[in-house]
Formats: C-alpha cells, structure tokens, sequence
C-alpha cells in the first residue's frame, strides 16, 4: 500500500476557502527578506479578505484582470498608468503622509505627479519658465529657511506645471519648446529665490485611458486644480515635494488626486505695478505674484 507524502512543517494543509490566506502565507517561509514577508503577507490577507467579502464573478474577476492589464499597456516613458491609478485611488497622498510626518512649522508634502523630469535646466533668478508666453505672466517669490527661521543658502528649488492650455511640455512633444515651464533655481545667501511664469489653470488628468474609465465608472471629474510644482532640497534637509495651488479654483475642493492641503493654497494677488525684482530681467512683466516660502526640517 502506497505511503501518503507528508506536508513540511512550514505547510499549512490543502488551500480552503476557510485557510486561504494562511497556506498561501506559509509558502514563503523560504523567503530570505522579513520586510518582504510582511508587506506580501498584509496584501495576501486583504486581497483575499476583498475576494470572501465581494464574491466576484469570474467575469468579474476577469474584467479586473483585463484593467491592470491594460493599464500595464498604456505606460510609456512619457506616460505612467499606474502612477495615475495610484493616485486617483488616494494611495500615492496616503504613501506620501506615512513617509512624511514632520515636525511642526515644515512645509507639507504632496504628490510627485506623472509628469516630473529630472534634467530640467537651471535658471537664474528673475528668468520666465514660461518660453512659448502664453498665460497671464506670474511672479513667484518667497524664501527657504529652516525650522528655526534661518535662511538656507543654496537650496534647490526644482519647478514644473502645466501651460496655459492645461498640457504639460512632455505631453506636447514638437508642440510645447522643450522644458517649457520648468526650471531649477538656488536660493541666495538670504535663503532666497524669485523666477516668473504664467499663472497655473486647472486641467484634466489623462482620462483617455483605464483610469479615466475608471474615474467615469466612480462618477467622478478628471480635474487637479491649478497648481505649480515644487521639490525643494539642500544638503543637510530632508526634501520635500509639495504644490501651490490658487485660491480662486472651481476645483480646489474635489482633486481628482486629492492632493490639495490648506497650507498650500497660495495667495495670488494682481499686481499694480511692475516688482523690482524684474529688474534689468527681459520678457514678460508680472500681471499677478505670489509669495510662497518653504521650511525644510533636517534629514
């Protein structure tokens, strides 16, 4: 009579609806990374937690199937699905909050975005970002400085948005100049920066593809209200990446990404007459400003 092989001691007996999550975790006591182990066991639990609470259909099952996969297509160099399910989903504004808890007085943290590039050009102060002039011409200003108030030399201040058209320059390859309203600026021995551009204008994510099905299947707009960029870094301090977003947006208060903190709407006034701070600049001058200052905490 033929023996019966034995389960190993890390096994968990046959999978069952009832133990499901439990055998599958049990495979990877072979698995040589703990923090590995812990992240696949949480989403091994949830995910079968969804399946026992929602009883999808294998059409369902399917259907969810054929999104990411889709979603998985339509990424290029240019253009990342994934991040913008992400974010839409509120996951990237969560992940940025649990990596993000500073101290008091430091300027917060929002999304990165799809559309950051890491070779923009750096720009002296005063230069418009804005090459193709459209929009109405913006100042911004404002200072770096620390927790305790001094001024942080040398920061670096990496800068991107939209056109006035709502596209930003990688979108419009051929259309847009290349690095069209972007831009890297250090701040001066006074911790501070100044550069001009265009007034930001709210537009709509990509909804031409899984996610902006999505969004329309959840009953929901594609829009992020208008809004510039920021990374923010100097030796020494932690980096942050954050936005500032006008006041006077339809959409401040439904993002489609849910990055908009109350400490981050800018204030953006008209301007009577041309700053100083143009001075001997060439181009546009100023019809708005806006002053924003940054505080870094240490790394």
């Amino acid at each position: 009579m033929a023996s019966t092989a034995q389960p190993a001691a890390h096994e968990s007996g046959y999978f069952t609806e009832e133990n499901s999550a439990d055998v599958v975790i049990a495979r990877m006591a072979g698995a040589k990374d703990p923090r590995f182990v812990a992240l696949m066991s949480s989403l091994i639990r949830h995910l079968h937690a969804v399946v026992k609470e929602i009883e999808p259909t294998q059409a369902e099952w399917m259907a969810a199937i054929d999104f990411l996969t889709r979603t998985g297509q339509i990424c290029s160099d240019w253009r990342q699905e994934f991040i913008l399910l992400s974010d839409v989903l509120g996951i990237s504004m969560l992940v940025d909050a649990v990596n993000n808890r500073k101290p008091s007085g430091a300027t917060e943290t929002t999304v990165l975005g799809p559309f950051h590039v890491s070779d923009a050009p750096r720009r002296p102060h005063g230069f418009d970002i804005c090459l193709d002039g459209k929009g109405e011409p913006l100042l911004v200003s404002g200072r770096v400085t620390d927790t305790e108030g001094r001024p942080v030399a040398g920061a670096l201040l990496d800068v991107w948005q939209t056109n006035d058209e709502g596209f930003y320059d990688v979108q419009q390859k051929g259309i847009q100049p290349d690095m069209n309203l972007r831009g890297i600026f250090a701040t001066d021995a006074d911790g501070r920066y100044w550069f001009r551009s265009s007034k930001p204008r709210h537009y709509p994510i990509p909804d031409d593809g899984p996610v902006g099905q999505l969004l329309a299947a959840m009953g929901r707009h594609p829009y992020r209200p208008a809004h510039i960029h920021f990374i923010v870094a100097a030796q020494g301090y932690a980096p942050i990446t954050t936005h500032i977003f006008t006041p006077d947006c339809p959409y401040l208060h439904s993002d489609a990404v849910f990055g908009v903190k109350a400490s981050l709407i800018g204030d953006f006034r008209r301007v009577e007459a041309p700053p100083a701070l143009t001075a001997g600049q060439p181009g546009r001058q100023p019809e708005w400003e806006v002053v924003t200052d940054f505080v870094l905490s240490r790394a």
